[in-house]
């Protein structure tokens, strides 16, 4: 007779979660909102894995959002203390730092319109 124990092999490592300070999680959140940053780059290169980082910034921004007024855009103040300017086109949001340069923001603004 064969008997089955839930057990882990001798010698495999264990699994403990890993715990990250608050201002390791705001220097993330902060870069992971910059223009043009790729979230996924980003959480390799930290070795974590995107969805927690996609998950971080979500918080961050989450409990920060307000209605949006007629003119369609607002300040937003995430905690990672990082403010960001929120444009919404039809379904479309998008984010920029509040000093980004204006010309630039004009040309996304078009682009998404135009799309």
């Amino acid at each position: 007779m064969i008997e089955a124990v839930a057990d882990r092999f001798e010698g495999a490592p264990r699994q403990l979660r890993r715990r990250w300070s608050d201002d390791f999680k705001a220097r993330a959140v902060a870069e992971a909102l910059e223009p043009g940053s790729s979230v996924s780059a980003i959480a390799r290169r930290l070795d974590i894995h995107p969805s927690q980082l996609f998950s971080w910034r979500r918080a961050a921004l989450g409990p920060h959002k307000k209605s949006i007024g007629s003119s369609g855009h607002q300040a937003v103040t995430p905690s990672a203390g990082v403010a960001i300017i929120e444009v919404l086109i039809g379904d479309v949001v998008v984010r920029a730092p509040v000093d980004a340069d204006e010309a630039h923001l004009q040309r996304v603004i078009r682009a998404v319109r135009s799309a």
